[in-house]
């Protein structure tokens, strides 16, 4: 069972691929206050989330999705098309680090997946190029917390430098010439959401479909399990940062 299928099983209840709930998603989009006809890019989209919620919140938007996963963007597609907006999104199914700079756009989002540009300085750096002069991001980030224990490392596998504390992860974000013109940063309880429904999620899909896959899924639940509530759990934040491109 590919690792992509196995994220896309995990998502299934919880189609925002981060620790963000749904209306802070909203908050944030709105947020951003888009001007009108608005060119938005979703990269690393998964199921599109973000990219479905701004067309609706802008009625005369237009996207771009990008993201590696067929799974992700076929349940993209047909959410696009049931809220109607499947003409204004078109969804590539590319690396979203080999995503040609070919236009600028007013929005560009990436949460949760700046590992694909490896890390969040050569993110911020990357997306500055797709964006238009004072055109905005969204950018979604873990952050320390507090220090991690030797436990939480071993069990993410990582070093402390992996993340930034707050403070240092909005500099790092601000140093490729943004300001941060707002930021949200998750809760606990928003965290829990999530993981509950990863895990949980895949463990239940796993109990009704026996078989060799059902086994690789439950051992990629309770792996993550033990991960996040003997490791990371109240160490490891979140913050989506909303980003204004300066000059």
């Amino acid at each position: 069972m590919e690792r992509q299928f196995i994220s896309h099983l995990a998502h299934r209840d919880h189609p925002i691929a981060a620790p963000v709930s749904g209306a802070q998603v909203t908050r944030l989009l709105r947020r951003a206050r888009l001007p009108e006809g608005a060119r938005i890019l979703d990269l690393g989209c998964g199921e599109a989330s973000w990219t479905l919620r701004a067309l609706a919140l802008y009625e005369d938007a237009t996207a771009d999705g990008v993201d590696i996963s067929a799974d992700a963007l076929n349940t993209a597609e047909g959410h696009a098309e049931i809220q109607g907006v499947w003409e204004r999104i078109r969804l590539h199914k590319r690396s979203a680090e080999d995503f040609p700079v070919a236009e600028r756009y007013d929005l560009v989002v990436c949460v949760g997946a700046t590992h694909a540009f490896g890390g969040l300085r050569p993110t911020v750096e990357r997306v500055r190029r797709y964006l238009r002069p004072n055109g905005l991001a969204l950018i979604g980030e873990g952050f320390w917390e507090r220090e991690p224990t030797p436990e939480a490392l071993t069990r993410l596998g990582t070093e402390p430098s992996e993340y930034l504390d707050l403070a240092g992860t909005v500099a790092v974000a601000e140093s490729a010439g943004f300001d941060t013109v707002y930021a949200y940063t998750s809760d606990l309880s928003e965290w829990d959401d999530y993981e509950w429904s990863w895990t949980g999620t895949l463990l239940r899909w796993a109990n009704e479909n026996p078989g060799p896959d059902a086994e690789t899924a439950r051992a990629a639940a309770l792996e993550h399990r033990a991960m996040w509530l003997h490791g990371y759990r109240g160490i490891l934040g979140f913050v989506t940062l909303l980003l204004q491109r300066r000059g």
